[in-house]
This record gives structure tokens, C-alpha cells and sequence, in this order.
């Protein structure tokens, strides 16, 4: 389990990192950083005066398509914790139906669970592989299997030993006899496995049916059941046969054996342990279950989801099927664009839980030119990614860049504003015919200038039908 007493970064290093990624907005990223060494602070301090100091959660205001989203979920990659993005309209007040808030947490446990998970299978990742390729070995080059004769009883105790370890352990353990020419064979493949000379060869394994997830599943694992797990306990396992590449079968093996080397009930201790300790909930379109001057049966519901959220937000225990998780000190960061309504709307008590209030600005043509080129994952940087695969060189003027800009920020504040969105719609207008054209085109480079521009999308900022080419 990642050690919740160390922070390898300050909030400088944390917005720098933030930097790499987001555009702008340092009220927000300063707010953030803030909140989050917060808790390695806290975690310096005596155990009591622990728990007297809550987490400082943000609320953050602005319009769709400026950073919030990201700005939460690039904080929760910089220190490895669980985090969970919901929006407040999916919510409906106790007694309607519709997912309760208490989901929430339990699906930030199920993240802190993947993420123990993934930590324990690195750790026994060299004995799994060990295991999964003498698995591999025996698959690609099969025993002789033995005729066995059972009586009654003999039946009843496989029957009963198949339902107590599952139907996958009992297949396994089916006996085989193995001679001089298939030892000899399984040495030869064992010998060309370790060179890699067989990833691409087909292999046929068996494998669990992965869970399919159904309405009274999704309704049970609200309430902290697992309706697979308590079925799964009393019948034996289904198993299915995938055909796939070795080196594809090798990873579902590995996998299998990892299952067995690692502790479960630990991974779930530490799994809850991370996600009261770390865990970041995003709830987004928070300003849509305010319920404004009005007092309809719509706005009173909105009203119900309010005070169902303020207890988790306050700190309570919440059943998941891994344990009780304590909500005391993990990070709830809410937003909104607020603009039919404001932070005041809200119920009283549910606004003190949210101290801390950033608004983020409205992008500038200048933010928009950033955004295109900056942030390692820039929009540029991907549709040159994605066109060189066709073994094209796509380049763009500084004109060109200026222009799309420019095109983005004037549709926005000629129809709805979304934002950085925006760019992405324009990019896919701008870049179709090459896009279309790249897989048959000969060129080997494609330089997009201010006039290519101009011709391909200068006319939707002047014709008054907008949606005729920007959705």
C-alpha cells in the first residue's frame, strides 16, 4: 500500500505539474495544490488533533469547457489517489428512484480496490509469469489425459469439491499422463517461449465469464451486495474458451496467478484505508440540484439530493461490499457554471462544507493558442500523432494556429460558450478532407496555412446558421 505519511511534492511542484496539462487558471491550481498537501499536513499531527481538522473542500465556478474537470482529475494522478467524477443530476433524493449519493463512495472504494490491486500484482508479477508460461507450456504442447473411473461417492465428492474451490481449480487438476516425446516437445517450446520466438502463435485458455452487470446487481451493489460475489460462493465458476495471441493469453494467465499469490482482505483494508485517506470525489453540475426561488415538486427533490450529500460531505459511514468506509477526510471537490443560479442557492449547511471558492475565467484567444500548442497532450500534438500514421507530415503555420484560435473564440461568444471544447469541433471541421484523404495520399508532408483555414472554416463565424457546421 502507498505510504499516506509521505508527499513528494509542494503545491509549487504540484501546479507545475498541473501546468504541463491545463492552461491557465492559477487561482484554481493554487487552491488545489493547497488542499492537497493539506493532508499531508494533517497526517503529521497527533491522531487527535487528526481528526479535528476536516479536509477544506473547493467548490469551483465557471463555464463548461475551461479546466474543472481536468484541473481535479490531473490532482488526483500526481499523488496516485482514488477518484471518482459524478454529476449531481444523476441523483435522486431517498425514497425516488434513481442511484442514492452513497454510490459515490462506494465507487471511489472500487478504484482505491483496482489500484491496490494493480500494486500487490507488481509485487508478485515475477512468480505469476513463472507460473502463467509452465501453464502456457502445457497448453501449447497437451497431455495425454486419463481415463478415470469414478463410483457414486467418488462423484459426490467432485461435485462437492467443485462447488467449494470452483469449477476452473477442478479442471485444472484433471490428471494427464506426459511421456518422453511430449517432455522432450514441452522442453523445445519452453526453450523457444523464453526467446519470444511464439507471442504471435494462437493458444487456447480457459477463463472465468467475466461478471455482467444487470439492473438488480447495479440496485444491490448501492447497497454495498455483491450479488456475483454471494452467488459465485454457493456455485461453481463458469468458465469460457478464448482463442488469442500467447502474448495476450500470458496477461489473463498472469493475471489468474496473481489472484492467488495476493491477500484480498488486505488489499481491501488498504484499498478503504487509501480512499478515506486520499480519495478525491468530483461532483460535477453541482449548480443543477440548486433549487432557486422556485418551490415545485422538481426544486424540493433537488433539494432532498442537497441534504442526502451533506452528511457524506460532513463525514459518515458508509456500508460498501469491501467494509465501512469513514467519509471524514476525503476531498469532495464541486462545480459548476452557476450562471441561472449561485453558490448562495444553495442549502445553508451543504455551502459551509465547501469553503473554498475559485472561479475560473473564460478563455482568451491568447488561451486557446496555448492550448492548441503547450500542454504535452496538446490538440495539435494529437491529430499530428493520429495523421502520421499514415505516414504524413501534418505541420501548421503560426498564422494558421492564430486563426483557429481566433475562429474558436469568436464562435464561442457568438453561440454557446463550451469552452476549450470548442477547439476540438473546429479541428475535426478543419482537418476532414485530410483526415479522409490521408490513407490514399502520396505526399509526405501537409502544411495547413491562414488561407486553408480561411477557406476551409473562415464562413462559419458569418453565416447566422452556425449548427449548419459546428454542433
Amino acid at each position: 500500500m502507498t505510504n499516506l505519511n509521505t508527499m513528494d511534492k509542494t503545491p509549487k511542484e504540484i501546479v507545475k505539474e498541473l501546468d504541463r496539462h491545463i492552461v491557465g487558471q492559477d487561482e484554481a491550481k493554487k487552491a488545489v495544490a493547497i488542499a492537497l498537501y493539506n493532508r499531508y499536513r494533517r497526517m503529521q499531527l497527533s491522531t487527535d488533533m487528526q481528526q479535528d481538522i476536516t479536509p477544506k473542500n473547493l467548490l469551483m465556478i465557471g463555464p463548461t469547457g475551461v479546466g474543472k474537470t481536468e484541473i481535479a482529475r490531473r490532482l488526483a494522478k500526481v499523488v496516485s489517489a482514488p477518484f471518482v467524477k459524478v454529476e449531481a443530476t444523476k441523483f435522486t433524493e431517498v425514497g425516488y428512484v434513481g442511484r442514492d449519493v452513497e454510490s459515490m463512495v462506494r465507487d471511489l472504494v472500487d478504484v482505491a480496490v483496482r489500484m491496490e490491486e494493480e500494486e500487490q500484482f507488481k509485487h508478485v508479477r515475477a512468480t505469476a509469469a513463472a507460473e502463467a508460461d509452465k501453464k502456457l507450456v502445457k497448453l501449447l504442447v497437451p497431455g495425454v489425459k486419463k481415463e478415470q473411473r469414478q463410483n457414486g461417492l467418488q462423484d459426490m465428492m467432485a461435485m462437492f469439491n467443485n462447488l467449494q474451490n470452483g469449477a476452473s481449480e477442478s479442471a485444472e487438476s484433471e490428471e494427464e499422463e506426459v511421456n518422453d516425446k511430449i517432455r522432450d516437445e514441452r522442453l523445445s517450446v519452453k526453450e523457444q517461449l523464453d526467446r519470444g520466438l511464439l507471442e504471435d502463435r494462437e493458444v487456447t485458455i480457459r477463463m472465468e465469464e467475466p461478471k455482467k452487470v444487470g439492473q438488480m446487481n447495479d440496485m444491490m451493489g448501492q447497497m454495498g451486495i455483491d450479488m456475483g460475489d454471494m452467488l459465485g460462493s454457493m456455485m461453481p465458476k463458469k468458465l469460457i474458451e478464448r482463442t488469442l495471441p500467447v502474448k495476450d493469453a500470458r496477461e489473463i494467465l498472469i493475471q489468474q496467478e496473481s489472484n492467488k499469490l495476493v491477500n484480498h482482505d488486505d488489499i481491501y483494508q488498504d484499498a478503504i484505508a487509501r480512499a478515506e485517506a486520499s480519495g478525491i470525489i468530483f461532483i460535477d453540475e453541482f449548480d443543477k440540484i440548486t433549487a432557486g426561488q422556485k418551490k415545485n415538486s422538481g426544486e424540493v427533490s433537488r433539494e432532498g439530493v442537497q441534504r442526502d450529500i451533506l452528511p457524506i460531505v460532513e463525514g459518515s459511514q458508509i456500508n460498501t461490499k469491501y467494509g465501512m468506509i469513514n467519509t471524514d477526510h476525503i476531498l469532495f471537490i464541486a462545480s459548476g457554471a452557476f450562471a441561472d443560479s449561485k453558490p448562495s442557492d444553495l442549502i445553508a449547511e451543504l455551502q459551509g462544507r465547501f469553503p473554498i471558492r475559485v472561479e475560473l475565467n473564460d478563455l482568451t484567444e491568447e488561451d486557446f493558442i496555448r492550448i492548441l500548442t503547450e500542454p504535452d497532450n496538446a490538440l495539435l500534438k494529437q491529430y499530428m500523432a493520429l495523421i502520421g500514421v499514415d505516414g504524413i507530415k501534418l505541420t501548421f503555420t503560426k498564422e494558421a494556429i492564430q486563426k483557429i484560435a481566433q475562429t474558436a473564440f469568436e464562435v464561442n461568444h457568438g453561440t454557446e460558450n463550451i469552452g476549450a471544447r470548442r477547439l476540438a469541433t473546429i479541428l475535426e471541421k478543419l482537418l476532414e478532407e485530410v483526415l479522409y484523404e490521408g490513407p490514399d495520399m502520396q505526399m509526405g508532408q501537409i502544411t495547413i496555412t491562414e488561407k486553408y483555414v480561411e477557406d476551409r472554416i473562415g464562413n462559419i463565424t458569418k453565416d447566422k446558421d452556425m449548427t449548419r457546421y459546428i454542433l
